[in-house]
């Protein structure tokens, strides 16, 4: 039984690490992460492999034990505390919560409307959103790029409605600003 065992694990890491490793690296965007989060999804599997009754593929299988290591790791990055200090806000807004004249966002022009294809904007993007907190930055790549709605979001990173919006207003005007800054200035 032991020697099948390592033959099906051994099959499990030969056809679907490379899918494994893109998927972790899309949605953590870090390769050393990435790395250890496949191998953390092959020993959690190795663990359940008696267990496994193939109710499902075992591809499917191994991407749902991938993106539940996925959501530890956002859990674990937002429980550590973020400066959410209203100095940020004061580069936009003035005493009367009105917005600072230099500061107002700028109409984006209508043949701006396919940036997402354009290579050097989604350098600018991910430049903007790397500069985010870790927190702001989740919260908008699971909102904006992972397309999922805010309940889920707040269930995944284990945070309060009011906080998570409050989170993608302040991250939403960094964006803007910096990607007025270092894209529409040029």
């Amino acid at each position: 039984m032991e020697l099948t065992k390592k033959i099906n694990l051994s099959q499990l890491v030969e056809n679907y690490t490379s899918e494994l490793y893109s998927w972790a690296l899309h949605k953590v965007s870090d390769s050393e992460l990435a790395k250890d989060l496949v191998q953390d999804t092959f020993f959690a599997a190795a663990e359940k492999l008696e267990s496994f009754k193939g109710g499902s593929s075992p591809k499917t299988w191994l991407f749902s034990i991938l993106n539940y290591k996925i959501i530890d790791v956002y859990r674990k990055k937002v429980k550590q505390p973020v400066n959410m200090d209203n100095h940020l806000l004061s580069n936009f807004f003035d005493s009367d919560e009105g917005w600072q004249e230099a500061r107002q966002p700028k109409d984006w022009h209508e043949e701006e409307q396919h940036l997402l294809d354009d290579i050097d904007f989604q350098q600018v993007l991910k430049k903007c959103l790397d500069a985010l907190p870790e927190k702001w930055n989740m919260c908008v790549k699971l909102k904006y790029l992972s397309g999922k709605n805010g309940e889920e979001i707040c269930q995944e990173l284990d945070i309060a409605p009011t906080n998570f919006w409050q989170i993608v207003h302040r991250a939403k005007l960094q964006l803007r600003d910096c990607i007025e800054n270092n894209w529409f200035k040029n």
